[in-house]
């Protein structure tokens, strides 16, 4: 996720208004124009997703003619843009006209500096929203990121590695719980790849009984066994030009690891009863919920195989280790589940979250997805309480009672909470909690946490 300032462009030609306003905005990169010229070669310049303008601009700072024409010039540029005008106290009705000429809102002076940001951000988020469906729309298909819900750090470090090791050809191994999305994350490593447009395939190695297994990944001949009535590719000639998902690969039998090394140094396949090598194109990622070291030290993995398929590892934090992930993945799941069955919940009540963040989720998302799927169905209120997720007996479990034990977990609640619904917005999560945004810069560093965090990318992992 981009780190970049949001860009905020401020037509006004009061120097003293311009300097306050960039004091206010401080968190977007603020650029500054003071006629109908300069603002619009900004707006060609610099794609402002908002624009914050005064009506009375030079020539005719005293009238509203060039501020107007601003606006519609603008529009005709980027219609896409958000301009919010800001016009003279009680001056109405020249306000409505720049709305029916096409700007987002207006303003009116005096200046309250924390209206005035708060119709800013909202426009800001607006603007994002509608830039992501007509990206959506125009490229057809979702992101194979799309899904995944990262806004703790080890979440989003996945995140990036994903990214980085897609458009690669290296042999790629997830480690991580049951349950906690590795066929999602290959799907997205093969989905950011050049090879996206041929085939995923998907073997899970602790699922196929030992015998069969061989034919299953490289193949047979007709009449290489009782009942091969017919020469049948295995998975690995199926997925050539595309992706190999050889999930639980810890629990592959070792007489086959060495075939399977072989491949790998090779790419080439025999199938069971062949005699003939065949050449195979394919990209492999590998899943394990299981320590292959320790398998190695035991005698049940081999090393040089383990060398072979970890060219990069990545690995994926279960749930419990997810930090505000719980309440976000919720949430997301909330929204998929309630619509499919067409219920009309309003998220979750404060005993449902405070059941959710202290339940330890030892299923991973899988548990969680199940717990949010039978709470939509059962819910007969608005909102899904902790005894439709069957998580009521968390409800008021035994904590300390030291005053500033308490103190201390309520406020970093509380932090958390206002963080999370606002995405990570620093200024309205310090008006929810009724601080200033210094004073909530400094409970973030004293609780460790960082603003980018909270920021939300889709996720379902």
């Amino acid at each position: 996720m981009s780190s970049e300032k949001r860009t905020l462009l401020i037509v006004e030609d009061d120097p003293g208004l311009q300097r306050q306003l960039k004091w206010v905005f401080e968190e977007y990169e603020i650029i500054q124009a003071a006629s109908r010229k300069e603002a619009i070669e900004a707006i060609r310049r610099h794609e402002p997703a908002v624009v914050l303008q005064d009506l009375g601009l030079p020539p005719d700072a005293e009238g509203v003619t060039e501020g107007l024409a601003c606006v519609e010039e603008t529009l005709a540029i980027a219609p896409y843009t958000k301009i919010i005008v800001v016009t003279g106290h009680g001056d109405k009705d020249n306000a409505l006209l720049a709305v029916q000429a096409g700007a987002y809102d207006f303003y009116q002076k005096p200046v309250d500096t924390d209206v005035l940001r708060l119709l800013v951000d909202r426009a800001n988020q607006l603007a994002q929203l509608e830039q992501e469906n007509r990206r959506l729309q125009s490229a057809g298909a979702h992101s194979p990121l799309d899904g995944i819900v990262a806004v703790s750090q080890p979440m989003l470090k996945v995140c990036r590695m994903i990214e980085k090791v897609a458009p690669t050809d290296v042999t790629t191994l997830l480690l991580g719980e049951s349950g906690t999305g590795k066929e999602l994350l290959a799907r997205a490593v093969h989905g950011l790849s050049p090879r996206k447009d041929n085939a995923f395939v998907a073997i899970n190695c602790a699922a196929i009984p030992e015998n069969l297994l061989e034919s299953e990944l490289f193949g047979f001949e007709k009449g290489a066994f009782t009942g091969a009535t017919k020469t049948t590719p295995g998975k690995v000639e199926v997925a050539s030009g595309g992706t190999l998902f050889l999930d639980e690969i810890g629990d592959m039998p070792l007489p086959l690891q060495a075939k399977l090394l072989r491949f790998l140094q090779e790419r080439v396949v025999e199938r069971v009863g062949g005699r003939s090598e065949i050449p195979v194109d394919v990209r492999v990622v590998c899943a394990t919920n299981q320590n292959l070291k320790n398998l190695i030290a035991s005698g049940g993995f081999r090393e040089d195989l383990y060398y072979r398929i970890c060219e990069i590892e990545i690995d994926i934090p279960p749930l419990r280790q997810r930090e505000n992930g719980v309440l976000m993945l919720a949430r997301t799941l909330l929204d998929r589940f309630a619509r499919k069955h067409g219920k009309a919940l309003r998220g979750f009540s404060d005993d449902a979250q405070k059941a959710l963040v202290a339940h330890d989720w030892p299923g991973n998302v899988r548990e969680l997805e199940n717990k949010i799927k039978g709470a939509v169905i059962m819910a007969e209120g608005r909102q899904v309480s902790a005894e439709d997720l069957g998580l009521d007996d968390l409800v008021g479990a035994t904590q300390s009672l030291n005053l500033r034990e308490v103190r201390e977990r309520a406020e970093l609640d509380a932090v958390r909470q206002a963080m999370v619904k606002t995405g990570g917005n620093v200024s309205r999560a310090a008006g929810l909690l009724g601080v200033s945004r210094p004073t909530l810069y400094d409970l973030l560093e004293r609780h460790s946490l960082q603003a980018d965090e909270f920021s939300v990318r889709s996720e379902s992992a």
